[in-house]
């Protein structure tokens, strides 16, 4: 059987993938397949840190009436629903999860401090960071990029609703070319939109790959943590 090439990682899933097909909230059914996907990585002894977005419920950005840190952080409390969902769809598995988060709220989940976060991690546990980091006008793409430096993940696998990254939007282009690799520089120049520069920027200064991979299809988190080539692998030159 083969080895996990991977012993710690940060998993970021975008909001719009717990939605599905419904485009607004959390589908049961992807909710549960998702969660499959973290119990056989996790099996396999795979430290796992899961950032989760929020954009099924709420985009900040996308609000033009309202003041921009405001809409920020209802973005934040929205990806707090989405991690208290994907941490009972674990624990449902028996896989022993904890939520912590940028913003205070001890009822319901822990505040995020970095080290008791590596001990969850090294317990065996699966860590959800959630709230973003904190702050107003920072993505979740962001925070993925800061926690994985911080608890020195050895890569972020970013579990998107495509199957990797393409020169144009393949939605809307049928003719749209994907790349099997790609450096942080020619993310930032041609502005393709893995992440934001923020992101990329703090993944490039840090060595940490990201790998770009779709979530939809069942199976495929597993064979990343394997080293199966699938997706686009975006590192240094």
């Amino acid at each position: 059987m083969k080895k996990p090439v991977y012993k710690r990682v940060v998993l970021k899933i975008s909001g719009e993938a717990l939605a599905g097909d419904k485009g607004f909230g959390i589908d049961q059914d992807i909710l549960n397949s998702i969660a499959g996907q973290i119990s056989e990585i996790h099996n396999l002894g795979v430290q796992v840190a899961i950032v989760v977005g929020g954009g099924n419920i709420w985009r900040g950005r996308n609000s033009k009436q309202m003041d921009r840190a405001t809409a920020d952080y209802m973005g934040m409390l929205a990806t707090v629903i989405n991690a208290l969902a994907l941490q009972d769809a674990l624990e449902n598995r028996g896989v022993q999860t904890r939520v912590q988060t940028a913003i205070e709220m001890r009822e319901v989940a822990e505040p995020y401090i970095r080290r008791r976060a590596i001990r969850h991690l090294e317990k065996g546990r699966v860590v959800i960071f959630a709230a973003g980091t904190g702050n107003p006008f920072f993505s979740t793409d962001t925070t993925a990029a800061l926690r994985a430096a911080e608890i020195e993940a050895e890569v972020i696998l970013l579990a998107k609703k495509v199957d990797g990254v393409y020169d144009s939007d393949p939605v809307l282009n049928e003719s749209a070319q994907k790349f099997d690799s790609l450096d942080y520089i020619e993310v930032l120049n041609k502005g393709l939109g893995v992440m934001d520069s923020t992101a990329t920027s703090l993944c490039m200064d840090n060595s940490i790959p990201i790998i770009v991979f779709g979530i939809s299809t069942p199976g495929n988190i597993k064979k990343v943590i394997l080293g199966e080539n699938i997706g686009t692998l975006v590192r240094g030159s």
